[in-house]
C-alpha cells in the first residue's frame, strides 16, 4: 500500500468510528423515507415530474444567456440590483461592498451551499463584519469550525449529545441544554436577537425566476423568511444555473426537491418573494415595541449571480449535466459508500455525495475531485434517486478518466504501456491499468491454472500485490479455472433437437473464467426450457476498463463486443447476460460508447438470465423441466445495477414459481462493487458497508441457502458468511436434480 493510500485508510477508519453511526442513521431514514414518499405520490407521478424536470433545466441551461438578461431586467424592474461574479473573489468583493455601504457591523445568513463555494463568510470576516449562520445545522458546524457533512443536512454527522456539548462549552448556558428541544429554543433565541440586529440579511436561491425576478427558498426552518425581510438590506445569493424561465416551470421542482432530499411531501417552508420584497423596515430599538416602517428606510435588494466556472462546464458536453443538479442530496442518501463515511470523505471543498465529483471538478478543478472520486463505485442506485435525471455515474467517470490522463507518466507506466492491450495514455495508474485489464490476467491465470492460483495465494505473492497494486491481503482472490466457459461449450454439441428459441450466451469474463459454474449451468438451464444455446467468442464488454475511468479502452471493448454479438442478433439469436453490470453496459453505458442504432439493436435483443428464464415460463415452457424447489429457503440479495434496471422481481418470481421459499434482502448494497473491494483503502469500509446485509443473511445461513446475482456481490457474501453463494440459475440447474 502506497503512503496516500495508507493516508486515505487512516482517515476513512477515523471517520467510520467517530462518524459512521449518526451518517448511516440519517442518511438511511432520508433515503427510506424518499421510497415512501415516492410511493405515496404514485410512481408515475414521480416520474412525470422527473422528466418535466429534466426538461426545464435542459432548456434553461441551453437559454442561459437570455435568462441571465431576462432576469436582470425583472428584478431591476422591481427596484433591485443584479450583479453577475465571474468568480468568488468577485462575488466577496461585491457581497462586501454592499455591506459597506449599508455601514454593517452584523450579517444573517441562511444556508446556502453557494455561499459555501466561494468562502463568504471567511471574506466578510476579513472585513471586520460579524457573521452568523442562522440555519439550525449550519449554525452548529460554525460553532464547531467544521465544513458540511452533507449538501442538505451540514451537521448530520453529529448526535444530539456532541451537539449539546459543544454549545454547553461554547455559550455556557444558565441551565443544561440536554434535548433537541432545548438546543432548539436556545438557538432560535440566541440567533433571533442576531436577526433582529442585523443591518444585511443574506440567502441562497433555490431557483431564481427570469419572468418576474423572484426567488424561491425551500426552507425547514423559518429563518430564510426572517433574513430576507427583517435587515433593511436582502443579498441573494445563487448560481447561475439556479435560473428557470418563470413561476410556471417551478411546481415540478416544488413537487420533487423534499421527496427527494428528506422524503417529506412538502417542505415546511417553500417561500415565493420578489424582492426587494413590500414588508415595512423594522425598528426594533423602540422600548415598548417594534416600530413597523419607522424611518425613510427604503428595502435593498442585490441579486448576485455566480459564474465561478459554471459557463465554462455549460460548453463542457460531459459536465453540463452537473449544472441541472437543485441541491436535493439524494444521489448521497441512496449511497452506500457515503451511508457510511459521510461528506467529510466523499466530498470536496464544498460539495459531498456523487454530485460533487461534477461540481468539484468544474469549479476546483480535477485536483480536489480526485481526492474522493473513487469512492464512487458506479453501482448507479443514485440514477433512480436523482430528481432530475443526472446520470452521475457517468460524470464520475468522465471526470476519473481525465485525472488518469492528466498524471504524468513514470518508469513503471512507461513499462505496462508495453504489456497490456488497452488505449490508454501513460500516466494511468498501474493500479487502475490492471484492474482495468483484469481481462488479459484472468486469460494468463486460466492458461495456466492451477499453478496461476497456487502462486498467487502465496505469502510472497500477496504481499507484493499489496505493496505494488495496493490489493488487501485479508481478500480471497478469484480462482481461475483451467477449462473456460467456451472451451466447455466448443465441446459438446446443442442437446436441443427441436429449439423454440436460439440463445446467444455472453461470456462475461468472471463466468468464463472463474464463475463457470454458474455459466455451465445457465445453459442447461435454457436447453432444458427448448432453447438452442451458443457461447460466442467473445470479449469482455468494457465493464471493468470503464469502472477504472478508461473510457477509451472501454469504447475499444464495446466496439469489439457489438461487432461479435450483433450477428447473433440479427440471425435471430436472443442475447442472454449472467452478470447483471455486464446486461447493465449492453442498456446503459453502451449509449455513451456506442453509435445509437448499434446501442439499439444489442439493448432491445439482450435479456438477464432470470429475466429471460421468465420470459420462456411466461409464454409456456414446461416448469416441471427445472428441479422443484420443494419449500426450500432460498435468501436472496440482487446486485444494485439489476435494481436499476428493474430486474430483481424476475429472479424472486422465478425461483417462487419453482417452488422455493425466497426472502429478498432489503439491503441495497453489499460493500463490494467489483475491484472497490480488492483495494486496501477501501477494505474496512466495504466491509462496513457488508455488514448490514450479513446481520440480515447470518440468522438465516443455518435453514436457508444465499444466492446473489452479481459477481461482486457472490465474493462479498462469501467473505461475510462463508463459502458457499450460488447464482440462482444454479438452483435451476437440471444437473442439480
Amino acid at each position: 500500500m502506497s503512503d496516500s493510500q495508507q493516508t486515505d485508510a487512516d482517515r476513512i477508519r477515523t471517520l467510520l468510528a467517530s462518524e459512521g453511526d449518526e451518517i448511516k442513521a440519517n442518511t438511511r431514514l432520508f433515503n427510506a423515507d424518499r421510497y415512501d414518499a415516492v410511493k405515496a405520490v404514485g410512481e408515475d407521478v414521480h416520474e412525470r415530474n422527473r422528466t418535466r424536470a429534466r426538461e426545464i433545466k435542459e432548456d434553461a441551461i441551453e437559454r442561459l444567456p437570455e435568462l441571465i438578461h431576462r432576469t436582470r431586467n425583472a428584478v431591476e424592474e422591481n427596484g433591485g440590483t443584479v450583479y453577475v461574479a465571474d468568480d468568488a473573489a468577485d462575488a466577496n468583493r461585491y457581497i462586501a461592498e454592499v455591506a459597506e455601504a449599508e455601514a454593517a457591523e452584523t450579517v444573517v445568513k441562511s444556508k446556502s451551499m453557494t455561499t459555501e463555494e466561494i468562502d463568504l463568510n471567511e471574506a466578510l470576516e476579513e472585513g471586520g463584519l460579524e457573521v452568523w449562520e442562522t440555519d439550525l445545522g449550519e449554525f452548529v458546524i460554525q460553532v464547531a469550525e467544521e465544513a458540511p457533512s452533507h449538501i442538505v443536512g451540514p451537521s448530520l454527522h453529529k448526535s444530539r449529545e456532541e451537539i449539546t456539548e459543544l454549545f454547553e462549552q461554547e455559550f455556557d448556558p444558565d441551565e443544561s441544554l440536554d434535548s433537541a428541544q432545548k438546543l432548539t429554543a436556545f438557538a432560535r433565541e440566541f440567533l433571533g436577537d442576531r436577526i433582529d440586529n442585523a443591518e444585511v440579511g443574506i440567502t441562497g436561491a433555490n431557483f431564481v425566476m427570469a419572468e418576474s425576478g423572484s426567488i424561491a427558498l425551500v426552507t425547514n426552518e423559518g429563518n430564510a423568511r426572517k433574513c430576507a425581510s427583517i435587515p433593511d438590506t436582502h443579498v441573494a445569493v445563487a448560481g447561475v444555473e439556479k435560473i428557470i424561465p418563470s413561476v410556471a416551470e417551478l411546481e415540478p421542482f416544488a413537487e420533487l426537491i423534499s421527496r427527494s432530499a428528506t422524503g417529506q411531501e412538502i417542505p415546511q417552508y417553500l417561500s415565493l418573494l420578489t424582492p426587494p420584497v413590500d414588508t415595512p423596515t423594522i425598528d426594533f430599538n423602540r422600548a415598548d415595541e417594534p416600530g413597523f416602517g419607522a424611518g425613510d428606510e427604503e428595502r435593498d435588494f442585490h441579486l448576485v449571480l455566480i459564474d465561478n466556472g459554471r459557463r465554462a462546464m455549460r460548453q463542457d458536453d460531459d459536465l453540463r449535466e452537473t449544472l441541472y443538479c437543485i441541491r436535493c442530496g439524494a444521489c448521497a442518501n441512496s449511497c452506500a459508500n457515503f451511508q457510511s463515511v459521510g461528506g467529510h470523505a466523499f466530498g470536496g471543498e464544498t460539495y459531498t455525495g456523487g454530485i460533487a465529483t461534477g461540481w468539484e471538478a468544474g469549479i476546483e478543478g480535477n485536483d480536489v475531485a480526485e481526492e474522493f472520486n473513487d469512492l464512487c463505485t458506479g453501482c448507479s442506485r443514485c440514477v433512480n434517486a436523482c430528481p432530475v435525471k443526472i446520470d452521475i455515474p457517468w460524470i464520475n467517470t468522465v471526470v476519473r478518466d481525465r485525472i488518469n490522463r492528466g498524471k504524468d507518466p513514470g518508469f513503471d507506466d512507461l513499462l505496462v504501456d508495453g504489456l497490456v492491450p488497452d488505449e490508454e495514455e501513460s500516466g494511468t495508474p498501474l493500479r487502475k491499468r490492471f484492474f482495468g485489464n483484469f481481462e488479459t490476467f484472468a486469460k494468463l491465470g486460466s492458461a495456466t491454472a492451477p499453478l496461476s492460483n497456487a502462486v498467487a495465494s502465496t505469502g510472497i505473492a500477496r504481499k507484493a500485490m499489496e505493496s505494488v497494486l495496493g490489493i488487501d491481503a485479508r481478500r480471497d482472490l478469484p480462482a481461475f479455472e483451467r477449462t473456460t466457459l467456451r472451451d466447455w461449450a466448443g465441446e459438446r454439441k446443442s442437446r436441443v433437437a427441436d429449439p423454440d428459441r436460439r440463445v446467444a450466451l455472453y461470456p462475461d469474463v468472471y463466468t468464463n473464467y472463474v464463475q463457470t459454474e454458474r455459466g455451465k449451468a445457465a445453459v442447461r438451464v435454457l436447453e432444458a426450457l427448448g432453447c438452442e444455446v451458443v457461447v460466442p467468442d467473445v470479449g469482455g464488454s468494457g465493464r471493468a476498463p470503464l469502472s477504472q475511468g478508461m473510457i477509451a479502452t472501454a469504447e475499444a471493448k464495446a466496439e469489439d463486443a457489438a461487432s461479435a454479438l450483433l450477428p447473433y442478433v440479427e440471425e435471430g439469436y436472443d442475447v442472454v447476460v449472467v452478470e447483471p453490470s455486464d446486461l447493465a453496459m449492453f442498456r446503459r453505458e453502451y449509449e455513451k460508447l456506442l453509435p445509437a442504432e448499434t446501442q439499439a439493436q444489442l439493448d432491445e435483443g439482450s435479456y438477464e438470465v432470470l429475466e429471460y428464464v421468465y420470459g420462456l415460463l411466461e409464454n409456456g415452457a414446461d416448469a416441471d423441466a427445472l428441479p422443484a424447489g420443494d419449500g426450500d429457503g432460498v435468501a436472496y440479495h440482487s446486485h444494485c445495477q439489476q435494481r436499476t434496471l428493474g430486474l430483481e422481481t424476475y429472479t424472486e418470481t422465478v425461483l417462487d414459481r419453482v417452488g422455493y421459499d425466497v426472502l429478498t434482502s432489503d439491503v441495497e448494497c453489499c460493500g463490494m462493487a467489483g475491484s472497490f473491494g480488492y483495494k486496501s483503502e477501501y477494505y474496512d469500509l466495504s466491509m462496513d458497508v457488508g455488514e448490514t446485509l450479513a446481520e440480515q443473511f447470518e440468522p438465516e445461513v443455518d435453514d436457508r441457502t444465499v444466492v446473489s446475482s452479481g459477481t461482486s456481490c457472490m465474493e462479498q457474501l462469501d467473505a461475510l458468511l462463508s463459502p458457499g453463494t450460488r447464482h440462482p440459475v444454479e438452483l435451476l440447474d437440471p444437473a442439480g436434480r
